[in-house]
């Protein structure tokens, strides 16, 4: 319970900061989420306190799921989805298992004058799961980002407003 009080102080304490130190910040990262590659985009408000930053952000994780029984035979160049328990040809649309899960996340960075920065994160979907996280300036208003903890990895960009 006491977790969840200082998450939520911690998310009204950005969101109610100062607009002149906030940033919003669009983002796209190849993740690896509990075992499963795919996809995340999502958006991020940030608040910078000197060289320190608070940062949530929410978004979807998007990835292949298990269309079993159903599966992509390729014969002979032709790929068609077929039923593997009969063998019967199928509609293509079973064996899209495309799964999109939202997520939450939490993070305090420190950012040198560089622009470099290093920090912690918390990130919410089926459980939390801590990670550490370190971006990169690549351009104005663009970064290249990594995360990595146990059963999360992810790198990609962000984009800020």
């Amino acid at each position: 319970m006491k977790n969840w009080m200082l998450g939520a102080a911690l998310a009204a304490a950005t969101l109610f900061a100062l607009p002149a130190s906030a940033q919003i910040g669009l983002e796209a990262n190849g993740a690896r989420s509990e075992d499963q590659w795919g996809g995340e985009v999502g958006v991020g408000y940030g608040v910078h306190f000197g060289p320190l930053s608070l940062r949530g952000a929410a978004g979807a994780f998007l990835y292949q799921g298990d269309s079993w029984p159903y599966y992509l035979d390729d014969n002979g160049g032709s790929t068609r989805c077929r039923n593997h328990r009969n063998g019967q040809y199928a509609d293509r649309k079973n064996c899209d298992a495309t799964e999109v899960k939202a997520y939450g996340r939490l993070e305090g960075m420190f950012h040198t004058p560089t622009g470099f920065a290093l920090g912690v994160g918390a990130r919410l979907s089926d459980e939390v799961r801590p990670y550490g996280t370190v971006s990169m300036p690549i351009g104005p208003k663009l970064k290249l980002k990594a995360n990595a903890g146990e059963k999360y990895l992810a790198a990609g960009l962000t984009l800020g407003f």
